[in-house]
């Protein structure tokens, strides 16, 4: 598994509609709130040229992409902190996702309700951002009290807490997520225990049709999420759901027709890739396969991240470059030119290296 997104957003925004998108999992949808209960999740393979690349010098048939989790759950509507609607029951759903994709509907359809009456994406964006800041302070308060009454018997680690937690409410309080405080590893570690939503990394996604309202709500989102310094993507849900339905060649027909040299929702993938601030390289040994890892890993922690025996193992890792490997043209011509390095197990892992390790048990 690379990494995970959750998708939120009001009712009736066409969350469903992208989800069945990008996954084709085929999730209901129908024009009523709450659609979707039970959280849809499905897996899709990150969109990656160099692994095609890869695959045709060396000659390995069926490689394997690195690939994302999306997780689709029910809408939220003003008051779900609160239990209004389905309450805040489906955000356990995403509290261990990696980011979030938070749709936006910036279309009009008379036959699809409007939960808040009519297009305004900046008080809709407001409206959700509301309730997971109600969601967090809930769940934090309750930590705060369980410290509060620890220290109270003296304990001066509780009590130490006690003022972190209060510090990261305050934030809330003044109306801000948690991912724009300047957090410290300690402050990581509590909000690690307590799994919040509002320190996740977002996109935000405007799901669009070709109206000019439509166009003028896009630019509404886009001005608001990069005020709040998130990224900003646009997508037509019902055209992308038709795309996805097609033949991998027919797909590639119809955007190089429409002038695109990729779908909307292989940039959303590749936006939540760069997000996390992920790398992709790629091991070859004996099947070819992408490997998510976080930029700045080292190489015996990578080797772990595919099997605990190649990190306890480690000897050493032979790398070469996906660059080097396109331009030679073999991997016998990167040896002769003395691109394929040998390095040890504090080397950093870049993105698009090739690796082969060596391990002992």
């Amino acid at each position: 598994m690379g990494f995970s997104c959750g998708i939120i957003g009001l009712p009736n925004v066409g969350k469903s509609t992208i989800f069945n998108a990008l996954s084709s999992a085929g999730a209901q949808m129908a024009n009523y709130p709450f659609c979707t209960i039970e959280p849809n999740k499905g897996i899709v393979p990150v969109p990656d040229k160099r692994l095609e690349d890869i695959a045709r010098i060396l000659g390995k048939e069926s490689p394997i992409p690195t690939r994302i989790e999306f997780i689709d759950v029910a809408g939220l509507v003003k008051g779900a902190s609160k239990g209004e609607g389905l309450g805040n029951k489906f955000l356990g759903h995403i509290r261990n996702v990696d980011a979030l994709v938070h749709v936006v509907r910036c279309f009009t359809d008379k036959d699809v309700a409007h939960v808040t009456g009519d297009v305004d994406p900046v008080r809709d964006i407001e409206i959700i951002n509301t309730e997971l800041i109600l969601a967090d302070i809930e769940i934090l308060e309750r930590g705060i009290e369980r410290e509060q009454k620890t220290a109270k018997g003296g304990d001066k680690k509780s009590k130490h807490r006690a003022e972190e937690i209060g510090r990261l409410i305050a934030h809330l309080n003044a109306g801000k997520m948690l991912r724009t405080m300047e957090l410290t590893d300690e402050d990581r570690l509590v909000l690690a225990e307590f799994g919040v939503v509002t320190d996740k990394p977002v996109i935000y996604l405007s799901n669009i049709d070709e109206e000019e309202v439509s166009q003028k709500a896009r630019e509404a989102a886009a001005a608001y999420a990069s005020a709040t310094g998130a990224p900003h993507l646009h997508i037509i849900g019902k055209l992308e759901e038709e795309i996805s339905e097609l033949a991998v060649e027919e797909k590639k027909e119809y955007l190089q027709a429409m002038g695109l040299a990729e779908s909307g929702l292989d940039r959303l993938i590749t936006a939540a890739y760069g997000l996390l601030n992920l790398i992709t390289y790629y091991t070859a040994a004996t099947e070819l396969q992408a490997w998510t890892l976080l930029k700045g890993t080292p190489a015996a922690k990578a080797a772990g991240t595919i099997h605990t025996d190649f990190e306890r193992g480690f000897i050493r890792a032979e790398v070469f470059r996906y660059d080097d490997l396109v331009k030679l043209g073999s991997e016998k011509s990167v040896r002769e030119h003395g691109h394929l390095r040998s390095e040890g197990k504090e080397y950093i892992v870049q993105d698009g290296d090739v690796i082969r390790y060596l391990f002992n048990v």
